[in-house]
């Protein structure tokens, strides 16, 4: 008598996603080894140069490929849950909204209103409230990267409002030239 676990097990087809997914790792494992190959030897005595850590890499996901399509021809990996697609709309949504608008709208803006998409894609039905949350904590992050640390971050509008109301703020602070000491 076959038991019903076995039962199913052999019935069960081999999982095309897992398939499409083993092709995937051996495709970059590919791409890893040809990029590498184009790399110059640079280890003359010891014999490790540039390509050996993404020879190792490419090997790696070469085994990972193989052994991936192994267990999704026999079958071997659970059945998946229903996946919701909705949630994954928002977040690819605000993440399409922030690299469309990040470039004329500002750091601030864009990232804001990523927050306030992805917040809704994990349950927040309150956009009227997580979006000016994100455009804060956005404005804040581009505070402290583009003012404190002096690095390059998108401005636009509402940056370029902050930048100028922190600087008001400085020359009120510093004393005038000429001025009593």
């Amino acid at each position: 008598m076959i038991e019903p676990e076995a039962h199913a097990k052999a019935q069960r087809r081999p999982d095309r996603a897992a398939l499409v997914i083993a092709a995937g790792l051996a495709a970059l494992g590919v791409l890893i080894a040809w990029d590498a190959s184009r790399l110059g030897t640079g280890g003359s005595y010891a014999r490790i140069g540039p390509q050996t850590i993404p020879y190792v890499i490419a090997i790696g996901l070469g085994g990972l490929a193989v052994w991936t399509a192994i267990e999704a021809w026999r079958g071997d990996f659970p059945e998946r849950e229903h996946q919701e697609v909705r949630p994954v709309l928002w977040i690819v949504g605000g993440l399409l909204a922030q690299l469309v608008l990040i470039k004329w709208a500002g750091f601030s803006i864009a990232t804001g209103l990523l927050f306030a998409l992805v917040a809704r894609g994990f349950g927040e039905r309150r956009l009227w409230l997580s979006l000016p949350v994100g455009v804060l904590l956005s404005a804040l992050v581009w505070l402290i990267f583009a003012r404190g640390l002096q690095l390059s971050l998108p401005a636009g509008p509402a940056e370029q409002a902050l930048g100028g109301l922190l600087s008001q703020a400085v020359s009120g602070l510093s004393p005038a030239p000429g001025g009593a000491r």
